[in-house]
C-alpha cells in the first residue's frame, strides 16, 4: 500500500516538478539584447537577478537545467519526491513577500547514543534547542559541569558572530581602492571600511577570542570549555560540516561560528525547513525577480562568455548558438566553472589561470536522499509507530558517541576510502507537501567521502555499497530503517559536480578555509566580485561571503555592478 502511495505520489510530483520548472522561464521570449545577463539560475544568481533590476537594469537569468535553485532544488526520488542539493540556510526576505514558508525547528539537535540502557531504561541521547534550561537537563545526563558551562559558551559564540554578522552583508574591504587612485575615489572606497571598523568596535575586548576560533582546532576551543564526548563530538560536527577537514585541524572553529552567524525569522541561529523543498525558496525568489521585471529562462546552457576587442564581457553565446549581447554578465557559477569552462583563455593571463587551478574545492559530502514508508523509530528515544517526536525534526546526529570517530572518518577519506558519518534529517515531520501520509522523506548528509576511491572513479556499485554502509549504522540506532526504504538516490562529490555544477563536489562553491576568506575569497585578488575581463562578475558562493549565506553574495554582486556602471 505504502509503495503504491509513493507511486502515485510519484506520478503527481513529476507533473508538479515539470510545473515548477516550467513556471520557472519567462513567458517572454528571449531577447538578443540585454544590460545585465546572469549565468546560472541558483538562489544567489536569481537574488542578483532581482536586484539589477530593481536598479534599472533589465536582466534575464539563464540556466542550464530543466529547474531553477541550482543545488537548492525539489526533484523526485524515484518514485517520489524530496529536497536534493543543498541543506537550510539563511534567506533574504525576497522570498517571504512571494509565497516562501518555512517551518522553524525546535529542538534543532538530536544526537543518539549506541549503549546499553540502564536497568532497562533505552540508551542516552542529547537533544540541544532554543532552551536553555531544557539544554543543561540534556547535557546533565552526560555532566553536570558541562550543563552549567553551556550557557556561557551559547553567550560566548553569540557575541562573537553578532560582531562579525555585518561583514556577511557587505563586500570586502576594496584595498586598490583605498591604496590607488584620487583622493576622490580612495575616499569613496574608504566607505568599504565601515562594516569592518564597525565589526572591530563591536568585537573590542574580544578580538583575541575571536582570532582564536577562526585560527584554532574546533578541539583546543571545545576542550576547554566540556568534558562530556558525545557533546563535544555533537558541537565539532557542526565544526567540520561540508568540509574536508577535523575537529583537530586548524581553522575548523570559523565553520561552527559560520553556522550560527545568520537568522531566520528574527531568530539568529535559526533554522527551518522550506515548505516543499529547498526548492520552494529558489521558486520565491525567482517570482520576486519577475516581479521586478527580470526574464527568466530554463535550458538554456551557457557555453561561453563573449568578449570583445576591447577585452570587455559583451554578452554570451549559448551551446544552441545563440547569442545574446550585454553591457554586464554575472556569473552564478563557480570560479573554476567561470574563468576554466566560460571564459575564453586567451582573455585571460597564464597567471590568473594558474591561481584558479590552485583554489582547493575538496568536498567530504555524500547526500543520500531517502524514500521511507515508516517514520525511523530511535532506540534512544522510542515513539509509538508513526507518531513523530520532537527530536525527529532535529538535525539528527549520528556516530558521535566520540570525536576519535570523527577523526578517524576524515583520516580514511584522505586516504581515498570513504567512511560514514552520517547527520539525518526528515523535513518531511514538519512539511506534509513533501511525502504521502504515512510516509516521510528522510536525508542523510553524510561525510567523510572522496572525490575519487583509491585513485579511481565511483562505480555504480561503489555507490550503492557505500549507502548500504550508511543504512547498515542508521539500522543501528533505528531498527527496521532498512525494511521501509522505498527508494534511495546517491549523490556522491563526483555526482553533486556533474548535476549541480559544484566543482570538486563542493557545496560551498570552494572551502571555507582561512585562506579562502574575506579578503581571499575565492582568490586575494579576486574578492571584489569583479573579474579581469571588464563587465564579467562573479555572484555566486565561491565569493564572500561563502556558501550556507543565502543570497548575500548575489546581493554584494548586484550593487558592485550596479556602483560600476554609474561610474562609467
Amino acid at each position: 500500500m505504502a509503495a503504491a502511495l509513493w507511486a502515485r505520489r510519484g506520478r503527481r510530483t513529476a507533473a508538479v516538478v515539470g510545473t515548477v520548472a516550467r513556471s520557472g522561464s519567462s513567458r517572454a521570449a528571449l531577447q538578443s539584447q540585454y544590460d545585465a545577463l546572469v549565468i546560472g539560475g541558483g538562489h544567489n544568481g536569481l537574488v542578483a537577478a532581482a536586484y539589477l533590476q530593481k536598479g534599472g537594469l533589465k536582466t534575464a537569468v539563464l540556466e542550464r537545467r530543466h529547474v531553477l535553485g541550482g543545488a537548492a532544488v525539489s526533484e523526485e526520488i524515484v518514485p517520489g519526491r524530496m529536497t536534493s542539493g543543498e541543506y537550510l540556510a539563511v534567506v533574504r526576505d525576497l522570498g517571504h513577500k512571494h509565497g516562501l514558508k518555512v517551518y522553524m525547528r525546535d529542538p534543532h539537535a538530536f544526537t543518539p547514543m549506541l549503549e546499553e540502557g540502564v536497568k532497562g531504561a533505552p540508551p542516552r541521547s542529547l537533544t540541544l534547542g532554543s532552551d536553555l534550561a531544557m539544554n543543561q537537563k540534556e547535557i546533565g545526563k552526560f555532566s553536570q559541569k558541562d550543563a552549567k558551562a553551556y550557557p556561557d559558551f551559547v553567550a560566548h559564540l553569540e557575541k562573537l558572530a553578532g560582531a562579525i554578522h555585518p561583514l556577511l552583508d557587505a563586500p570586502p574591504v576594496d584595498i586598490p581602492g583605498v591604496t590607488t587612485g584620487s583622493l576622490g575615489k580612495r575616499l569613496a572606497a574608504a566607505k568599504t571600511l565601515t562594516p569592518l571598523v564597525k565589526c572591530g568596535l563591536k568585537l573590542g575586548r574580544n578580538v583575541p577570542d575571536f582570532y582564536e576560533i577562526v585560527t584554532a582546532p574546533i578541539m583546543k576551543i571545545l576542550n576547554r570549555w566540556f568534558d562530556s564526548e558525545p557533546l563535544i563530538a555533537t558541537l565539532a560536527t557542526d565544526a567540520v560540516i561540508g568540509a574536508m577537514t577535523s575537529p583537530s585541524s586548524p581553522g575548523s572553529g570559523y565553520v561552527l561560528l559560520h553556522h550560527v552567524m545568520g537568522e531566520l525569522e528574527k531568530e539568529k541561529g535559526a533554522w527551518g525547513y522550506v515548505e516543499g523543498g529547498m526548492g520552494g525558496v529558489s521558486q520565491a525568489i525567482a517570482s520576486a525577480a519577475q516581479s521586478y521585471g527580470v526574464d527568466i529562462f530554463t535550458e538554456k546552457d551557457v557555453a561561453q562568455v563573449l568578449v570583445g576587442s576591447d577585452g570587455a564581457a559583451r554578452g554570451v553565446a549559448l551551446k544552441d548558438g545563440t547569442e545574446i549581447s550585454s553591457r554586464v554578465v554575472l556569473s552564478n557559477a563557480t570560479p573554476y566553472v567561470t574563468f576554466k569552462n566560460l571564459t575564453p583563455q586567451a582573455a585571460l593571463s597564464p597567471e590568473f589561470i594558474k591561481a584558479i587551478n590552485q583554489i582547493d574545492y575538496t568536498s567530504p559530502v555524500t547526500k543520500i536522499n531517502v524514500a521511507v514508508d515508516k517514520l525511523p523509530n530511535f532506540l534512544a528515544r522510542p515513539t509509538p509507530d508513526g507518531i513523530p517526536g520532537p527530536h525527529h525534526q532535529c538535525s539528527i546526529h549520528l556516530n558521535c558517541e566520540s570525536v576519535e570517530v570523527l577523526e578517524t572518518a576524515y583520516k580514511e577519506a584522505m586516504n581515498g576510502r570513504p567512511s560514514t558519518n552520517a547527520g539525518d534529517e526528515i523535513p518531511s515531520v514538519l512539511d506534509p507537501t513533501l511525502a504521502p501520509p504515512g510516509c516521510h522523506v528522510v536525508s542523510l548528509f553524510t561525510q567523510f567521502t572522496p572525490y575519487h576511491i583509491e585513485g579511481r572513479e565511483w562505480t555504480d556499485q561503489d555507490r550503492e555499497a557505500y549507502a548500504d554502509t550508511a543504512f547498515d549504522w542508521v539500522e543501528q540506532y533505528a531498527p527496521g530503517f532498512k525494511k521501509s526504504v522505498v527508494g534511495r538516490d546517491i549523490l556522491t562529490p563526483p555526482d553533486l559536480e556533474r548535476i549541480f555544477g559544484l566543482t570538486g563536489g563542493n557545496i560551498f562553491h570552494g572551502s571555507m578555509s582561512l585562506d579562502q576568506l574575506y579578503l581571499a575569497r575565492p582568490l586575494p585578488f579576486l574578492s571584489n566580485y569583479r573579474s579581469p575581463v571588464k563587465g564579467l562578475y562573479l555572484c555566486g558562493s565561491g565569493t564572500h561571503p561563502g556558501g550556507g549565506v543565502m543570497g548575500s553574495p548575489g546581493f554584494n554582486a548586484a550593487l558592485t555592478t550596479i556602483a560600476d556602471l554609474k561610474r562609467h
